[in-house]
């Protein structure tokens, strides 16, 4: 299994951002993917998880109506669009799928 995450970067509050995370190694389609992020001192936190097969994806009450997960099931991938972003978005996000990690990918909000 692997996971690699892309899109994080430095963005003003208010801004958006849309995370990418490419997988290998496993059949994707038969699999939940999330999007979890950690925060310097924090621990790490589910984001949003979106279903293998059928059913609707979930969030984070602090991320809803603001975040939106996708995944394209030809491409193998999983996409975290991040609108509104606040301060307190800023984590390094990583993508999960059945207990492997991707590296994670840094996202800064700063003005």
């Amino acid at each position: 299994v692997q996971l690699v995450e892309s899109g994080g970067g430095l963005v003003q509050p208010g801004g958006s951002l849309t995370l990418s995370c490419a997988a290998s190694g496993f059949t994707f389609r038969r699999y939940d993917m999330s999007w979890y992020r950690q925060a310097p001192g924090k621990e790490r936190e589910l984001v949003a998880r979106i279903p293998g097969v059928g059913g609707s994806a979930n969030y984070a009450d602090s991320v809803k109506g603001r975040f939106t997960i996708s995944r394209d099931n030809s491409k193998n991938t999983v996409d975290l669009q991040m609108n509104s972003l606040k301060p307190e978005d800023m984590a390094v996000y990583y993508c999960h799928a059945i207990a492997h990690w991707g590296q994670g990918t840094q996202v800064t909000v700063s003005s």
